[in-house]
């Protein structure tokens, strides 16, 4: 018992420094700092770069959002990539006034491979562009978005994530989920990071990268998660990324459980091939770069193993208990602790989140009520994905009919 007893100390002491770091670092989104000088003054060429695979539903209102953007129409160019398409994607986007690239490979389905496809043909063009920046097809586009991470590569910043908000936050339990999960993350991880000088995480969509910085070998990424996994090949080499809060894009979101199981499996597997790929990156970024912005991105893939090492926790509390090292009562409060950080401390989270960012508390009620089921499924689906990943990708469907126009209108701002 005296080696259990010293597991469990030990245990508590690394669960308790991972979360306070981690607060500690939140708190930091709450910090105002002046913005960042620019470097230059030039209005640079985009790609606007849509992998899209049987999205007729929704691919003329992103085509149209970045058709009005504020921004001068010569300085970009917006493409669309017709992904082992059987529907009218390519009609709807190519009569919309986007360039159409169809690209059939059914053994290559994910975004990550059709971007590669994409960049290689550009690259050996030596296409005459600044920076691309990639949507999903489900994605509206507000009208300041290229002007504003144009800003940012004037400051001298090279692979930036926007904000991505949602057009459908009300639809479910389940969008709204996602809803506060991503208000969550913008402030309490990417603002604060970047407000310290880490480094905040591309974020699936809705982000910028400069597009030297992808030659000559384009988009080389081997996960379901090509978002996260560029963005530690980043940090790995020492390069920050950056956050632009006013490059926003809307995204559809699930509004079912069986699809959120679904998506959130992929990004569960995804994260835990690029613990298996890339932590030994990380800890050598550490090293040789000695810097807080790589410790802390070793530290983003500890994620899981914290899950698990809690697990152990409980666990050993339970057989301190049964040899009698540990009465009942402390028992209960151990496990309660953990059942009310689960359970009860995501509501209270969830609403400040939406203090914080303005956002209408009314109408995601029942959303804020339902997040901890949202976030305590994700356990389950962690636990299913550790014992038997699936490594094939499957679409999301996406049906949210609505423009720019009526998202900016339905706001719950």
């Amino acid at each position: 018992m005296k080696y259990l007893y010293l597991l469990q100390q030990s245990l508590i002491w690394i669960i308790t420094i991972y979360w306070a770091y981690q607060i500690v670092v939140s708190f930091c989104s709450l910090i105002k700092l002046k913005d960042k000088k620019l470097l230059i003054e030039k209005d640079h060429k985009f790609m606007a770069v849509i992998p899209a695979h049987n999205e007729e539903a929704v691919i003329k209102n992103l085509v149209d959002s970045l058709q009005e953007q504020d921004y001068p129409r010569e300085l970009y160019d917006i493409y669309v990539i017709a992904d082992n398409c059987n529907d009218n994607t390519a009609k709807i986007a190519k009569d919309a006034g986007a360039i159409v690239l169809k690209r059939f490979d059914e053994e290559h389905k994910t975004k990550g491979f059709a971007l590669n496809w994409f960049l290689q043909q550009k690259i050996e063009e030596d296409a005459d562009y600044d920076a691309l920046c990639v949507f999903d097809a489900d994605n509206i586009v507000d009208k300041n978005f290229l002007k504003n991470m144009n800003k940012k590569l004037c400051q001298g910043e090279e692979v930036v994530q926007g904000y991505r908000d949602i057009k459908n936050p009300t639809d479910s339990w389940i969008s709204s989920g996602y809803a506060i999960f991503y208000w969550m993350m913008h402030r309490f991880y990417h603002l604060a990071r970047y407000n310290l000088g880490l480094s905040p995480l591309l974020n699936g969509t809705g982000f910028m990268v400069k597009f030297d910085l992808l030659k000559p070998d384009g988009w080389q990424t081997e996960t379901l998660t090509e978002d996260i996994e560029y963005s530690l090949i980043n940090i790995a080499e020492g390069r920050k990324l950056g956050w632009a809060v006013d490059a926003i894009v809307y995204d559809e979101q699930p509004t079912t459980f069986k699809a959120s199981w679904s998506q959130r499996s992929r990004w569960s597997v995804g994260h835990l091939q690029c613990m298996k790929r890339y932590t030994k990156d990380l800890a050598k970024g550490v090293k040789e770069n000695k810097t807080l912005m790589n410790f802390d991105g070793l530290l983003y893939m500890f994620g899981i193993p914290m899950m698990l090492l809690t697990f152990l926790l409980l666990g050993i509390n339970t057989l301190l208990y049964i040899g009698a090292e540990m009465t009942f009562a402390d028992l209960i409060g151990n496990f309660s602790r953990y059942l009310i950080a689960t359970f009860i401390l995501p509501v209270v989270t969830g609403t400040l989140i939406m203090a914080l960012e303005k956002k209408e508390i009314k109408p995601m009620i029942k959303g804020i009520l339902c997040y901890p089921l949202f976030l305590g499924s994700w356990i389950l689906i962690n636990i299913k994905c550790l014992i038997k990943p699936t490594t094939t990708w499957e679409k999301i469907e996406h049906v949210r009919d609505i423009n720019i126009e009526e998202v900016s209108s339905n706001t719950i701002n």
